[in-house]
């Protein structure tokens, strides 16, 4: 386990943009563990259960000079935000296109020799009752991996605990990033999806239960 009084694990340093971002965590206590060295991949982050997810995930990875990029939908593309958008690694995807985002993405990927993805198949609402699974047919067809970004709002720790090669079995590895997220605490436990939440549930009353 980490230890919570740590700053961030990365070195000091970068633009002013990153040693801001580095400030920020500190003064908040938040601990960021390095990301994982590949050159390709698709980050799922999660479990979202707070508009801070977003933020805390931002800084995260100006921290980490992880320059990120993220799908949108071609719509918002325009002035005066397109510009902001392209600024902090939106690719712009028509949805009405072939393929759709699936084979956009896939093509992005393909388009470069370094480049991170970052998914959040959980959906914007709270208490989803399914994920997407948009993201696993992606690392597929692209062939990179999955690495899973998880915030512990109770440790103050952002952590990347799964590294996974994308298979022909669906419901196994989205089971395997069902535990993961379980494993750690959102900073709004009951708004977690569905698959996540049952697993949390049984976590913590085994823990509770350990204690008596």
């Amino acid at each position: 386990m980490h230890n919570n009084k740590k700053k961030t694990a990365v070195a000091a340093g970068g633009s002013p943009l990153r040693r801001l971002a580095i400030g920020l965590l500190r003064l908040a206590g938040w601990y960021v563990e390095p990301f994982p060295d590949l050159p390709k991949a698709i980050v799922v982050g999660g479990p979202h259960t707070s508009n801070w997810d977003g933020v805390l995930g931002i800084t995260a990875g100006i921290a980490l000079a992880l320059h990120a990029r993220f799908m949108i939908k071609n719509s918002l593309f325009r002035w005066p935000f397109g510009w902001m958008l392209k600024k902090l690694g939106g690719i712009p995807v028509d949805r009405s296109k072939a393929g759709g985002v699936v084979g956009q993405t896939v093509v992005e990927l393909s388009r470069h020799d370094r480049i991170i993805i970052v998914m959040t198949p959980e959906g914007t609402r709270s208490n989803a009752d399914t994920w997407k699974t948009g993201f696993h047919h992606i690392a597929r067809q692209a062939g990179v991996p999955i690495v899973l970004a998880t915030a512990d709002y109770r440790r103050k720790q952002v952590t990347f605990p799964l590294i996974l090669e994308p298979g022909e079995d669906l419901e196994a590895d989205m089971q395997r990033i069902y535990e993961c997220f379980a494993d750690v605490t959102p900073r709004h436990p009951e708004k977690l999806s569905r698959p996540v939440k049952v697993l949390f549930d049984q976590k913590q009353a085994g823990a509770h239960s350990g204690k008596h």
